[in-house]
């Protein structure tokens, strides 16, 4: 899984791309499509046209780092939509969820219980 420190922003690119891409495309995606910066700290997250391959992309004090999955049988839960904007932020919950096979828009995180008035 992703080794990032602090707190981090996981944008998902609405869009399939050809998953040939590379560093250099998918950081040009980054820039001009989304007009974001690559060296932000976020986690972009790629996908294919038929849903079975993700690439991630970030950067890591010194470097780019590039994570690739390809599923053998089924398709990520991804949801795409033409009317979406080009990119949607999940949680780093959501998407080791994604990353697992889940559908994570069906899954629920726990909320924080408060007993402060229990009694």
């Amino acid at each position: 899984m992703i080794d990032v420190n602090g707190e981090q922003t996981f944008y998902v690119y609405n869009q399939a791309v050809d998953m040939r891409k590379s560093i250099d495309g998918l950081s040009y995606l980054v820039c001009e499509v989304l007009e974001g910066t690559p060296q932000s700290g976020g986690v972009y997250l790629f996908h294919n046209k038929a849903l079975d391959k993700v690439k991630l992309l970030y950067w890591d004090k010194n470097g780019f780092v590039l994570h690739y999955k390809r599923l053998e049988k089924g398709k990520f839960k991804l949801k795409r939509k033409a009317d979406s904007p080009d990119e949607f932020s999940i949680s780093k919950q959501q998407l080791t969820w994604l990353l697992a096979g889940l559908d994570f828009n069906l899954m629920d995180e726990f909320k924080d219980l408060d007993y402060s008035n229990y009694y």
